[in-house]
């Protein structure tokens, strides 16, 4: 059975989403894209991420088709750039991604990373959107420990729903102090790249050895579905992994179908270590 998030405000969600970084940069994948995105809401899955960054706005257009017709089974989420969230910029930013994504409102809108304009400028530019009705609620990405502090020297109590940020076997630093920071404050945790980078690794020997211990309904378990499942058993913590394939989208969802052990757990923290210290928030 899949695991499942609350936001503030009490709307749950399966905690497996579908994330969009790269997606609709290249014509000639956008219709397998698309097929991907829709298999996901077939399967069940409700989480769309995008970014108005992302291609230039490539990504807002693919998943506004992606969902055309279908806009109810979606919570949609993007992001606007720090050099927009000024009171104007924020306006004028939401719009454009509104448009490109074909629909009336978007239902989580974060800021992508801190930037220049201050954060009282940003926040009260989101809560406006929230009034006219053009956003549901609002959140950040790629916030650490200071950064939250300081939002809620600004922000209404409980009026941040979501931090996204970096986490994977690759970048656990946030298992430290910042998940359960989250947790506190009642921020649901949205994990980006939660497979990590490059092929590494997946090719780590604990993995590999975890893997061909369990099956899936697709059939023997991959180092890949192993990760996301180690991910995914984080409390409060959404996943939004990217899937440009319909076999790739199935094998994320079959990654919920893992039940990871705690003899599993210590196997993998011997050999990938939880960090024993504070260490800077990671970004890519």
């Amino acid at each position: 059975m899949m695991n499942s998030v609350t936001f503030p405000g009490g709307t749950h969600l399966p905690a497996l989403g579908m994330g969009t970084w790269a997606l609709g940069d290249r014509a000639e994948r956008r219709a397998q894209e698309i097929a991907s995105l829709r298999l996901g809401l077939d399967m069940g899955l409700r989480v769309v991420d995008t970014a108005e960054m992302y291609g230039a706005g490539r990504s807002e257009r693919l998943v506004g088709e992606a969902i055309a017709g279908r806009r109810d089974e979606v919570f949609l989420v993007t992001k606007i750039l720090p050099s927009n969230a000024s009171r104007a910029g924020v306006a004028a930013s939401c719009r454009a991604s509104l448009r490109r994504l074909g629909t009336d409102r978007i239902d989580l809108y974060l800021l992508h990373w801190r930037g220049a304009v201050p954060l009282e400028e940003t926040v009260g530019a989101f809560e406006q959107l929230k009034k006219e009705g053009l956003i549901g609620a609002w959140g950040v990405s790629n916030f650490d420990i200071g950064d939250l502090d300081d939002l809620a020297n600004v922000a209404a109590p409980d009026s941040c729903a979501a931090n996204q940020i970096l986490y994977s076997l690759d970048y656990r630093g946030v298992e430290f102090d910042l998940l359960e920071a989250d947790r506190r404050r009642a921020i649901v945790t949205m994990a980006y790249s939660p497979l990590g980078q490059g092929g590494d690794l997946l090719r780590q020997p604990v993995l590999q050895r975890i893997a061909g211990e369990y099956e899936t309904s697709l059939g023997p378990a991959t180092p890949a579905q192993v990760a996301l499942a180690w991910v995914l058993r984080q409390p409060g913590m959404l996943a939004i992994p990217k899937a440009g394939s319909p076999q790739h989208q199935r094998e994320n969802v079959a990654a919920t179908e893992l039940v990871l052990t705690q003899h599993d757990l210590e196997a993998i923290d011997r050999s990938i270590p939880p960090p024993r210290r504070k260490v800077p928030l990671a970004m890519i």
